[in-house]
């Protein structure tokens, strides 16, 4: 008997991205391959690209081209781009970049297995027609679960005609509809879960509806049991990742649904932390507040899409809210979890931002004791409404304004850092440094808003554990602390 064809998956850009790529791997391990951990060991290196920005769009050529390289010098035979960037540009992808051996599209995921295999045997599989994935359901929110069906949406469902193939253990695969397959493709005790997929917002300097599609949610019983899976693959931190999770169950007849599954993860045995992600500002709902300060597992941490403070710009924006609906928002949070973590990004530089709308940027963001602030300077993003508008703000002027953000940010930032010397924190170790072991506290998510050391803690903590510290110097945004009972 031969070998199964070895196959290495790389998963680039956001954590929803990450769900996706364990699907890959989980239909591609069911299908008969085998995956590696080193693209150099692989014969096919599967590209999950990002598509969101200029930068992340680069970062996602670079890396197929990296992979490319492989054949030349390694075991490498086919290189295949799949994901948002290829989704979003199809035949117009394949034909700048030659280098990939195929270019496939969301619909081609339930069959990736044989579409791999076509790919290895050499045949030439035609890059797909982009198209705005939003017609593929219906306009209505509440007709959208029993169409969702028989849609390929990543992460989500199995779309029509997927294999069944080996996913959740037994007796907890639901009994009914497709179900999703997944192999996690990396370790530690924190793990993303999906739990919807789209968007229904208009931002006019977004594009992702567009290749994403409409908003649709993944039924609560399903979340849960994949949930309890990851509890048996080692996970202790579930991060529920979604384009917009304050829109969750929008789709499901029930408004209060976000509420209804953390009550549910909140009691999955193991589970001891649940994190959730991307809120809206606008549909942040007082009860989904109190959910989430108030439940044992879900850490007190607001992920909260502000994108800038002034009204007139979050107007252009097509969004809503202004610096005082922000800031009484953020009142409202902490007289319910002092503590509490919340991180946000902002983009400034947008067309029709003035000086004095970047005073007011500027004035909340000092006022708001943010732990984490992501900002990024504009830039036009072909299909979105921000390019045709007026006012355009010339590149030197967005980079100076970009470059005041980020510094403030930066001091900001680490002032709220320092705000937590002598708070008593509960960390997650994901490893060690030396003597140390390294995590995160409640308020810090996984990659993007720090750690926290436990200084000469010995060598009996290890990932996975959840420990209480007691933090007593800072390092930027990086808590030092010393380890308590």
């Amino acid at each position: 008997m031969t070998e199964p064809t070895s196959v290495h998956v790389v998963s680039l850009g956001c954590a929803r991205n990450e769900v996706d790529s364990s699907e890959l791997a989980g239909r591609l391990e069911a299908g008969g391959f085998r995956l590696v951990d080193e693209p150099a060991d692989a014969e096919a290196i599967v590209v999950n690209t990002c598509g969101f920005i200029e930068s992340a769009k680069k970062d996602s050529i670079d890396t197929i081209l990296a992979a490319s390289d492989l054949k030349e010098s390694g075991r490498t035979r086919r290189v295949v781009a799949v994901g948002c960037l290829a989704e979003r540009y199809g035949r117009e992808l394949a034909d700048s970049l030659p280098e990939a051996d195929a270019v496939l599209g969301f619909d081609d995921y339930a069959g990736i297995d044989d579409r791999l295999r076509a790919i290895m045997a050499g045949e030439h599989l035609p890059a797909h027609t982009p198209h705005d994935r939003r017609r593929l359901l219906p306009l209505a929110p509440a007709s959208r679960q029993d169409a969702a069906a028989r849609v390929a949406i990543p992460g989500l469902s199995a779309g029509s005609g997927a294999p069944a193939g080996p996913d959740l253990p037994s007796g907890l695969a639901p009994a009914s509809g497709p179900r999703p397959v997944r192999r996690r493709l990396g370790g530690g005790p924190s793990a993303p879960l999906k739990i919807a997929a789209g968007c229904d917002r208009r931002c006019a300097f977004c594009a992702i509806p567009s290749f994403r599609g409409s908003f649709v949610s993944r039924p609560v019983d399903e979340i849960v049991e994949e949930a309890r899976w990851l509890v048996d693959q080692g996970v202790r931190e579930a991060f529920l990742v979604s384009e917009n999770s304050s829109s969750y169950g929008k789709d499901l007849g029930d408004p209060t649904a976000l509420e209804r599954l953390l009550e549910r993860l909140d009691a999955v045995p193991g589970l001891e932390w649940v994190r959730v992600s991307y809120l809206q500002p606008a549909e942040l709902r007082p009860s989904v507040i109190d959910a989430m300060t108030s439940l044992e597992s879900v850490v007190p941490y607001f992920d909260l899409s502000f994108q800038h403070a002034s009204g007139p710009v979050l107007r252009r924006m097509r969004r809503y809210g202004d610096a005082e609906q922000f800031l009484t928002l953020l009142e409202s949070i902490r007289a319910r979890a002092p503590r509490a973590g919340v991180r946000s990004n902002v983009i400034v530089g947008f067309p029709g931002e003035t000086d004095a709308d970047v005073d007011i940027l500027a004035e909340f963001v000092s006022a708001a004791r943010l732990d984490a602030l992501g900002v990024f300077a504009y830039s036009d993003e072909e299909g979105t409404e921000a390019v045709g508008l007026g006012d355009h703000v010339p590149p030197e002027v967005i980079e100076e304004r970009y470059e005041r953000l980020s510094d403030l940010a930066a001091e900001l930032t680490d002032q709220r850092a320092e705000d937590r010397v002598g708070e008593r924190v509960r960390v997650l170790i994901e490893g060690r440094d030396g003597d140390d072991a390294v995590g995160r506290a409640e308020h810090q998510g996984p990659e993007v808003d720090g750690a926290t050391s436990l200084q000469d803690s010995g060598d009996d903590l290890v990932a996975g554990q959840l420990v209480w510290g007691r933090v007593i110097s800072t390092q930027g945004v990086d808590l030092v602390a010393v380890k308590e009972a």
